[in-house]
């Protein structure tokens, strides 16, 4: 039992901790719910921590991840074990502090398998990471090390706390938009790093989670022209 509330989720006798209530007293946050953790289960462990996401999505803790949104995962193991949690009223892109507003939240989910026969020509053929679908754009989710169980060894999940950087997930969610484009628009590489220097927007979706990310965000207004 912890003598200070110094970390999200640690056990506290709140009878001993002086609360600071009243801070930000003339802030309001606009709500944005969403679940913080949602994926299929890895094949490259039994046991798995919940904190840090990997290509099969888990704690990936962004906000855009709410009502309305398609999430598109690789299935690993037999029956995908599909797992929801860490419902959040709002956060910000980052979660700095290791939490966000934290809250109970009921969702209403539709589970769709897209039989690997049928993706050949479509954005899921050979998808390995978490793909995230709203009315108005896709999102991919880098990370600093996409498959850190495999990645990293038999201490992966210990190590991954030490190991994580922002420069590292934002190599990943590089070279997963980079992928996106070239298999999903016919670019060549030369023309999806430069659409991706003018048009994607990239940005840090947390760095708390012991496997970082950077999200990497392109607009479906960008192919008015052609199907994506």
């Amino acid at each position: 039992v912890h003598k200070t509330i110094d970390s999200p989720g640690v056990p506290c006798d709140h009878s001993t901790v002086k609360e600071n209530w009243g801070v930000l007293k003339n802030v309001r946050v606009p709500i944005r719910p969403h679940f913080g953790v949602m994926g299929l289960a890895p094949a490259e462990a039994d046991m798995v921590d919940s904190i840090p996401p990997s290509y099969t999505g888990g704690n990936i803790d962004n906000w855009r991840i709410g009502k309305g949104a398609t999430m598109f995962y690789p299935v690993s193991v037999a029956g995908g074990l599909l797992s929801v949690g860490d419902p959040h009223a709002s956060q910000g892109d980052s979660e700095l502090c290791g939490t966000a507003i934290e809250c109970s939240l009921t969702g209403t989910f539709q589970l769709i398998l897209h039989k690997k026969g049928s993706l050949p020509g479509t954005a899921l053929e050979k998808l390995n990471y978490p793909l995230l679908e709203t009315q108005t754009e896709f999102v991919l989710s880098g990370f600093s090390y996409p498959n850190y169980l495999a990645e990293l060894g038999p201490k992966a999940q210990s190590e991954i706390y030490s190991k994580s950087s922002v420069d590292l997930a934002l190599r990943d969610a590089f070279r997963k938009m980079r992928h996106f484009l070239m298999t999903t628009q016919g670019l060549n590489e030369d023309e999806a790093v430069s659409l991706m220097s003018v048009g994607v927007d990239f940005g840090v979706t947390q760095v708390v989670d012991g496997n970082w990310g950077v999200h990497a965000g392109i607009k479906k207004s960008l192919f008015a022209g052609g199907d994506i």
